[in-house]
């Protein structure tokens, strides 16, 4: 995955180098069709002004002027009559200056070098320190005629340098900007469309992919909100088949309650039939207010914000509870128990926890035949607490146990003695495990039974 600011970082520098190409071919156009002929103009009235002052002076020390000239931030040729040439000042990078130059300046005439220096940028021509690049005139001293060729020092060049540059920085600045806006603006364009995305979702509107295709930090902010679509749109549908659920589960108990109870207004109704009827309105009365119990004990562990009530505790008090309030169940069933549990101090939990081992040992009730047995255990191995209950009842097939920590699903009912359950028992458990970041394993076999061992990890 490309990151956000590496392309952003990448953006920049590129937008930075062109915008500084630009801007260098912008002041480079300005130098060719402006400051280049007035730079020269400039320095040829400062050389005229020169042989003016020394043609003007009588007795003019003349190598002490040039000297001077040269000390204030000129670099000077002086062509004498004989051709002799006297250089003053820094000595030029390159001495390129032709003799037909000379030649020019000692008829009379103004050599204009840096005006007619070819050069492609400012670079090579403003600043190029050839003596080429200079300004021509001629001067007469005691009778004879001299050749003056000029240029600045490029020490002088500062206040000229400062005005390149300032033009430089602002173009760039400008063409950055303007260039950033349109990169700031396809930045957005994905943001807009996942705003719309979320008020689409907050009108329950789970439809819809988002056309968003990269490859950074907001392709991968579309794609996990692409996926919570998706799964807000699945929680939207169990969330409607749990409605029609719980309203079938509440609907038929409360129709046999009132069939029953009209049956039993008939006053000529025998007593063992009125006994069997009411004991029915008395077994749906138990399952809707086990069914109430357990909705409302699932909506607490779904809407859970705060953390669980963790506590130490001891693990094995609360399962030698468990099976207690089940002995009188045991003995009238006459079923066998075998309890192999060692002592365990745990940190969780209590009240979530006395509904796993509730429910479990209710499940293996359930599906174990009179006679049958249940061994209950319970140890520590590797830093963890393992639970296990393994009943000797039906068993289940693999469709059952793939599906038995499913809300409302119930196995086959006529493999099972006891008034139909709820369907939750084991939904509760799975999640309680779950908020407990452990794990629960089921094996079954159909006639042979199922074991339940669930692993909770001593942080």
């Amino acid at each position: 995955m490309k990151s956000l600011y590496g392309k952003f970082v990448i953006l920049t520098l590129g937008i930075m180098l062109t915008s500084g190409l630009l801007a260098f071919l912008a002041v480079n156009t300005y130098y060719h069709r402006y400051l280049k002929d007035e730079n020269d103009e400039k320095n040829v009235r400062i050389a005229e002004e020169i042989a003016s002052f020394i043609e003007s002076e009588e007795g003019l020390d003349l190598t002490g002027y040039f000297n001077m000239l040269a000390g204030v931030g000129y670099k000077l040729l002086v062509i004498q009559p004989d051709g002799t040439t006297g250089s003053y000042g820094e000595e030029f990078r390159l001495d390129n200056l032709e003799p037909k130059a000379v030649r020019l300046v000692q008829d009379g005439n103004v050599y204009h070098g840096m005006r007619d220096l070819k050069a492609e940028s400012f670079v090579t021509g403003y600043f190029s320190n050839e003596s080429a690049n200079t300004v021509g005139v001629p001067f007469t001293y005691q009778g004879s005629t001299y050749a003056l060729f000029l240029r600045p020092d490029i020490k002088m060049l500062f206040t000229e340098i400062h005005y390149l540059l300032g033009g430089m920085v602002i173009v760039m600045a400008i063409i950055s900007l303007l260039a950033m806006l349109v990169v700031a603006r396809k930045l957005i364009q994905p943001i807009v469309v996942l705003t719309r995305a979320t008020k689409k979702v907050g009108e329950e509107q789970f439809s819809g992919e988002l056309s968003i295709d990269r490859k950074d930090e907001i392709g991968q902010l579309a794609k996990d909100f692409q996926q919570m679509i998706n799964r807000l749109s699945e929680n939207d549908q169990i969330r409607k088949a749990f409605i029609s659920d719980v309203s079938h589960d509440f609907q038929s108990p409360l129709l046999n309650i009132k069939g029953y109870a009209d049956l039993l207004s008939n006053e000529e109704l025998p007593a063992d039939e009125r006994k069997h009827y009411a004991g029915i309105i008395q077994s749906e009365t138990e399952r809707l207010s086990m069914l109430t119990k357990q909705l409302l004990l699932l909506t607490s562990l779904d809407q859970l914000v705060s953390p669980l009530q963790k506590k130490v505790f001891r693990i094995d008090e609360q399962v030698r509870e468990t099976v207690r309030k089940s002995q009188w169940l045991l003995q009238e069933r006459e079923m066998s128990l075998m309890l192999e549990i060692d002592e365990v101090t745990f940190e969780g939990d209590p009240a979530f926890l006395e509904k796993v081992w509730e429910n479990l040992l209710s499940n293996a009730l359930k599906y174990t035949q009179d006679g049958g047995t249940i061994d209950v255990r319970l140890w520590e191995q590797d830093n963890e607490v393992c639970f296990s209950i393994e009943d000797t009842g039906v068993g289940m097939s693999e469709e059952t146990k793939s599906r038995i920590f499913d809300r409302f699903y119930r196995a086959d009912h006529s493999r099972t003695r006891e008034v139909e359950g709820t369907g939750l028992g084991l939904s509760i458990v799975e999640q309680v495990v779950r908020l407990h970041d452990g794990q629960i394993e089921v094996t079954s076999e159909l006639g042979e039974g199922t074991t339940f061992i669930v692993r909770l990890p001593k942080l």
